[in-house]
């Protein structure tokens, strides 16, 4: 699944390819939006919040995108073609003149609308630690509000702070030593959402860094029980457990039972 770090890419990728080109061609597969025509638009530029992607166009029109499990935005080269068996994936063309174009493909959510009312789509979202305007202790309030819910459910949740999927939150428990059903009022929170935010900024900083949280980029050994159901976890031995309980989506938890004591 996609997290705030690697939409926060994607949309990077939009920006330096489509950002003050204008559109020669547009195509959108999908049903609501299949008659809508761009072309002729210049591409103001595109904005992430959490896992949304925000493209701007001249004249008060924004395409709002999600990824969700496995979206993808895709910027080709100007005379490139995408290879033929993935053209049952695309959901979106954005062509611009002389430059590259852009395909959504296996979009999840494609949306046209005004830009005015972007807040339709993203005004529920918890601050995002990626963006200018990140406000920590509003990130911290939120995530206090209900402190009986569980540590990994709370971070969960985009609407008390976004941008952070699976992947981190696992890796976050492990880090700070917490078991994922610790309740939130029994953390330092501050410490948690402080930590979140370094590791989301490290990850789009740092060079070669990606999602990378031991230290160690060597495939296999880049997480420290983050899809590791089994193995002896780095620190202690003990083998990692693995569980699809963690909220009322049974997204997978990983954990270590030593270096994370507490409910299960």
């Amino acid at each position: 699944m996609p997290e705030g770090d690697s939409v926060w890419r994607a949309g990077r990728r939009l920006d330096r390819g489509l950002a003050g080109r204008v559109l020669v061609r547009s195509d959108f597969r999908v049903p609501q939006h299949a008659t809508a025509d761009l072309s002729g638009r210049r591409v103001q530029g595109t904005e992430t919040y959490g896992k949304h992607l925000l493209t701007r166009f001249e004249g008060d029109l924004t395409l709002h995108t999600h990824l969700r499990m496995d979206g993808e935005w895709s910027v080709l080269a100007h005379g490139r073609r995408i290879p033929r068996h993935r053209e049952p994936d695309v959901r979106v063309v954005l062509q611009t003149d002389g430059g590259p174009t852009a395909l959504a493909l296996r979009m999840p959510v494609v949306e046209l609308l005004g830009t005015d009312g972007e807040h339709r789509v993203v005004g529920h979202l918890g601050p995002d630690p990626l963006r200018s305007d990140f406000d920590h202790d509003e990130a911290v309030r939120r995530l206090a509000k209900d402190p009986e819910r569980p540590l990994v459910s709370a971070l969960l949740d985009q609407r008390l702070l976004a941008g952070l999927g699976n992947l981190w939150v696992n890796e976050l428990a492990f880090v700070r030593g917490h078991s994922p059903w610790t309740p939130v009022g029994a953390v330092d929170l501050d410490k948690v959402v402080a930590l979140a935010a370094r590791m989301l900024r490290q990850s789009i900083t740092v060079r070669g860094n990606g999602q990378v949280t031991t230290g160690d980029s060597r495939r296999g050994h880049e997480h420290w029980v983050y899809g590791r159901t089994g193995l002896p976890c780095r620190r202690c031995g003990t083998l990692v457990r693995h569980a699809n309980r963690t909220d009322p989506r049974d997204r997978d938890t990983w954990w270590c039972p030593r270096c994370q004591p507490g409910g299960s």
